[in-house]
């Protein structure tokens, strides 16, 4: 394919799907959308003892309980609360319609067992991968849409397997590319100081889920269930509540700075 066409079909994927956004200087943190990934019939990646839905579910109760305790006026929305299968575009559809002003993806990552795995945290923004592995994790969460019903007519024939689905998507202009660093870089923060996680640093990627939410948004890979030391502490419940606490701790940094300026 010429350098001409790909620009082409550039230039009219972002035409097609533009969207509005609210500035950031609208306000303060008063709606936030927590997601945890997958669902019901998408397990996500599995390891030796578990499965990435049931873990990510765990956390997010987690860290909605946290904020809920000390944080009474932030209003929480979950785009699950049990083993429920939800379609991509309708978790950024639940943020939009509810005009949140952030929005949380929780994940956990893995590698094919024909490598070593490596451990620790890694947390996204929307954006244009810089590596065939951010491509790849990209092209692993974004797989759930071919479980969806009319997929290629919901997600304007977007191929998850394609890298140049992945150059189209970049493209699109994000408003809030600054403050989704801004949090994200506060999450991996706290990931090494709180819970002594190895952090692998924010990086950006093509995801769909972020895609079209018109907030703030990151896709947080709480680690490795590939890794059999990682996949043990994300089971267990000091795991679950060092990694949860750590977000929220981000979180709780990130509102107070958006609030004083």
């Amino acid at each position: 394919m010429s350098s001409a066409v790909k620009t082409l079909l550039i230039l009219s994927w972002i035409a097609f799907c533009s969207f509005t956004f609210k500035s950031d200087a609208e306000g303060g943190i008063r709606v936030i959308v927590i997601d945890a990934g997958h669902g019901g019939k998408d397990t996500g990646t599995k390891g030796r003892i578990s499965r990435e839905k049931d873990v990510v579910l765990d956390i997010t109760m987690k860290l909605a309980y946290k904020i809920r305790a000390e944080m009474p006026d932030v209003k929480i929305i979950l785009t699950r609360n049990s083993d429920k299968f939800v379609d991509l575009s309708e978790r950024s559809n639940i943020a939009n319609r509810r005009k949140a002003d952030l929005f949380i993806s929780i994940h956990c990552n893995s590698l094919p067992k024909n490598k070593v795995s490596p451990s620790g945290t890694e947390t996204f923004v929307m954006g244009l991968h810089k590596s065939e592995e951010n491509l790849e994790v990209a092209k692993r969460e974004n797989a759930v849409i071919l479980l969806e019903k009319d997929y290629e007519e919901k997600y304007k024939g977007f191929n998850p397997n394609s890298p140049l689905a992945y150059i189209m998507l970049a493209n699109r202009q994000n408003a809030y590319i600054a403050s989704s660093l801004t949090f994200a870089g506060k999450i991996e923060r706290q990931f090494k100081k709180h819970a002594n996680r190895n952090s692998r640093g924010v990086k950006q990627a093509g995801f769909m889920v972020l895609w079209q939410t018109a907030m703030p948004s990151v896709l947080v890979e709480t680690g490795f269930l590939s890794h059999a030391d990682e996949e043990k502490y994300l089971n267990s419940a000091e795991g679950q509540d060092e990694i949860s606490e750590a977000i929220f701790r981000a979180f709780k940094q990130y509102k107070e700075e958006v609030e004083q300026n």
